[in-house]
């Protein structure tokens, strides 16, 4: 297990999780928004020198980050990059454009701040941590059998639950995975069906006869694990992996320490929509950075009730269109936290209340 940031802080979060069980009572019991400080800084808006709602989502934003962070302040001073590594079964199907041994070498990447991931975050001002999770030992081949046993897929849960620090301001949770898409695609087809075009795309550039083993792999996991889950715990388990586990665990760490997530593209989305089928409460803290250029995407998006704040065509991973999200989350704190009031400027609410929309 590798960690990139020097100072990993940790909180007590996982230790009495021992079951899928354990993780479905702990779904069932998240808290909830306290609506107060939102309260406080919708009446701080009011008086800003500007139009009534003519920021638009930044609006919005400042309100979900003052909901979760319970602070009628809202802050971005540490964010947080949490980058999950895992690998494959699937991948013998050659259902990618790159071997397995890749997620390695992009983890040592990560490591030296090559990567994409550490450019952005730099600029967000972002701690990044990195987490690889058993890359000597691939998830089973799903299309005969589950991908994880219960405790595998227990451990991977809470590796993601302690990856998190208590302090973020702000959770941006990522991955690297070669086979990864193949196994979003997976995930979503067995929890709302459909066909397996409708989930698959080209993942990281695949030839067309690469793109139909994919479409047969999803259509047997669907035939292979359809019928025997239950809920989107079991479908993780069954035809996930560590790194998408992984994601899920800190997406509900993040609640639980009232941290505030922005969630990445497809396969970051397939993690959240296996809370999302778990518990549809789940992910009431969380926005979605970016619409991804994988097909399925959008239509997952539908299924959570998720808007993305960007469209830029990203197809990478590895948090890097949540990163991006996160430099509009620190424009719309700048704007309400340092803006003047019209009382500042010497005009009356008054003497502008006719004016408001």
């Amino acid at each position: 297990m590798l960690e990139t940031c020097a100072k990993q802080k940790k909180a007590p979060l996982s230790r009495d999780i021992r079951t899928l069980d354990d993780i479905r009572g702990l779904l069932d019991a998240l808290p909830m928004a306290n609506e107060g400080p939102v309260i406080e800084a919708r009446q701080r808006d009011i008086g800003l020198t500007k139009p009534r709602g003519s920021l638009g989502r930044l609006e919005e934003i400042v309100f979900w980050l003052c909901r979760w962070q319970q602070s009628s302040i809202p802050s971005m001073e540490n964010p947080q990059t949490c980058v999950f590594a895992g690998n494959h079964g699937i991948v013998q199907h050659d259902v990618s454009a790159f071997p397995a041994s890749v997620t390695a070498l992009m983890v040592e990447n990560f490591a030296r701040g090559g990567a994409a991931i550490n450019q952005l975050s730099a600029e967000l001002g972002a701690e990044v941590t990195v987490r690889a999770l058993d890359l000597d030992r691939p998830t089973r081949d799903f299309t005969v059998e589950a991908a994880m046993s219960e405790d595998e897929c227990v451990d991977a849960f809470r590796i993601g639950m302690e990856a998190v620090n208590p302090e973020a301001s702000l959770l941006c949770p990522g991955e690297m995975g070669i086979g990864n898409t193949t196994s979003a695609a997976a995930i979503c087809h067995v929890l709302w069906s459909g066909t397996p075009g409708d989930w698959v795309g080209s993942g990281t550039g695949i030839n067309k006869t690469q793109y139909d083993r994919k479409i047969d792999v999803v259509k047997r996991a669907k035939a292979c694990h359809g019928t025997s889950v239950k809920d989107g715990l079991d479908v993780l388990r069954c035809v996930g992996g560590r790194e998408i586990v992984a994601m899920a665990g800190a997406i509900i760490a993040a609640r639980l320490l009232h941290i505030p997530v922005m969630l990445d593209g497809f396969i970051c989305g397939a993690a959240a929509a296996a809370l999302h089928e778990t518990s549809s409460k789940s992910l009431l803290h969380c926005m979605v950075g970016h619409g991804s250029a994988e097909p399925g995407h959008r239509l997952l998006l539908d299924r959570i009730g998720k808007r993305p704040l960007l469209d830029l065509d990203l197809r990478l991973g590895e948090g890097t269109g949540a990163v991006i999200a996160g430099l509009i989350v620190r424009a719309a704190v700048t704007c309400h936290n340092n803006m003047a009031s019209f009382g500042d400027i010497g005009i009356s609410p008054d003497a502008i209340s006719g004016n408001q929309n």
